[in-house]
């Protein structure tokens, strides 16, 4: 792992973390409720029939308090930002004398600051959609990922405090994001972050405190993140322009990289299978699940693009022959049951996605076919649920439906990816974000912003723009 210096490079962000943020917290709330709403809220849908589930919001968004910090907003909170931003308006109300110790202009002009520098961030890159109906949507997507980006590269799942650390997964995902959003440097932070807590065999805890200190429980591993982190190096890079700052770029992912692929190779029985693990779903599993297979494929795929670029030829072959090994085992196993959750034919889960484009290079023979089953078998009011087997509640996952948005994108469904991200547009919370679920009556429910969510969001419009 790398030493102090290389982490201390790191943390040299606008934003601090601070874990303590939820005393101000409180304070937040109390100085934001007179305030006008930043977005109006969604209109619900006609209201739905029981047994539907009726979940809270747990928070209706993030911000940037003056002093840098994040801090979560009620979900009864009415909110104003500074414009185009997720920074708090210091003007409103108390909220200056609030969170500064005192009211007036050092807390108007350090919040201008901070808004100036996520003005600016935005424009270093490009908003989806730019001119069309999902660029506010993505445009508070970006934001929220921002906001969520800590120091060290550490981007947290969410900011209440159960998903207020960092998941392999999700970590990948939003990488990809930022760097199709022209945000490559930070893109390599977040894996930077993931390099800097791998295992020494390769593999990675189900999840991580943001200081980069550990695993926050005793949780089982889950062997999907090193097919995550492999699978995102390789997207990441091919954002990097071609020439010396590739090969930079390659140079810094491959310790990541080649550590994920000597600990995959190991793993691998002789028919080229890993051990049941817990999946996306994160529990534990007696069987081996497609959830765990594809995201290794994948992720050994692109592995030997990143090893190439960084000139360790002998380990890009060793990747390319895993990656060939397991895909046949994924076919031999998987394939003829459909693609579902399990080998015996059961159920199909948003795994079904991962085996066609843009994780497997080449889709899965019958793998189209076994996702658009998935989508009936997977289907709510407003979008879709992780499985089939999942419970029949009503509703509605965004991370699911983000994720389905952007493989319909990339796989010329246009009209199902754009049907998806009507829903999840249209049903965000009064701050813009997008929660993790949506009721049957169109309320947005549970943690809000989701950075899945935000990451896959971001990922279809801009696959629909390409």
């Amino acid at each position: 792992m790398p030493g102090d210096d290389a982490r201390t490079s790191r943390s040299r962000r606008r934003t601090r973390l601070v874990v303590g943020a939820l005393a101000a917290a409180g304070a937040v709330a109390a100085a934001v409720l007179p305030v006008t709403t930043a977005r109006p809220a969604a209109a619900a849908a006609e209201p739905a029939a029981l047994p539907y589930a009726v979940v809270p919001l747990h928070q209706t968004g993030v911000a940037l308090a003056p002093d840098g910090s994040v801090v979560e907003l009620p979900a009864d909170a009415d909110v104003a930002y500074l414009d185009g931003t997720r920074v708090l308006d210091p003007r409103v109300g108390h909220l200056g004398s609030v969170l500064r110790g005192e009211a007036g202009a050092p807390g108007v002009s350090a919040a201008r600051r901070l808004a100036d520098e996520q003005a600016a961030w935005l424009a270093q890159g490009t908003v989806p959609g730019a001119g069309g109906p999902y660029e506010d949507l993505a445009r508070d997507a970006l934001l929220d990922l921002r906001t969520l980006l800590l120091p060290d590269g550490a981007v947290v799942a969410g900011w209440t405090p159960a998903w207020r650390y960092v998941w392999p997964r999700d970590a990948s995902f939003v990488a990809v994001a930022l760097a199709r959003t022209g945000h490559p440097a930070d893109a390599l932070e977040v894996l930077g972050f993931l390099a800097d807590v791998q295992r020494a065999d390769g593999g990675f805890e189900a999840r991580y405190l943001p200081d980069g200190s550990g695993p926050p429980d005793d949780r089982t591993p889950q062997t999907d993140g090193q097919g995550w982190a492999m699978w995102a190096a390789g997207l990441v890079l091919d954002e990097v322009p071609p020439g010396t700052a590739r090969t930079a770029a390659a140079h810094r992912l491959a310790p990541l990289v080649a550590a994920a692929v000597d600990g995959t190779a190991a793993l691998l029985d002789p028919r080229g299978l890993p051990p049941a693990s817990p999946d996306y779903w994160e529990r534990d599993e007696t069987r081996l699940t497609l959830g765990t297979v594809a995201p290794l494929v994948a992720g050994l795929e692109q592995a030997v693009a990143v090893l190439r670029e960084a000139g360790d030829d002998e380990r890009a072959l060793l990747a390319q022959r895993t990656a060939r090994t397991a895909r046949v085992a994924a076919v031999e196993t998987f394939g003829p049951a459909g693609w579902t959750r399990y080998p015996d034919g059961a159920d199909h889960d948003a795994a079904s996605a991962f085996v066609l484009a843009p994780f497997w290079q080449a889709p899965a023979a019958g793998g189209r076919d076994a996702w658009l089953r998935s989508i009936t078998e997977m289907s709510r009011p407003l979008g879709v649920a992780p499985a089939g087997e999942w419970r029949r509640d009503g509703v509605t996952w965004t991370p699911q439906t983000t994720l389905y948005a952007w493989v319909a994108a990339e796989n010329g469904e246009d009209e199902r990816a754009r049907a998806w991200l009507a829903a999840v547009d249209t049903h965000r919370t009064p701050t813009g974000s997008i929660p993790e679920k949506i009721l049957a009556d169109g309320r947005p429910a549970a943690v809000a912003p989701l950075t899945w969510s935000a990451a896959c969001a971001l990922l279809a419009i801009d696959a629909l723009d390409r």
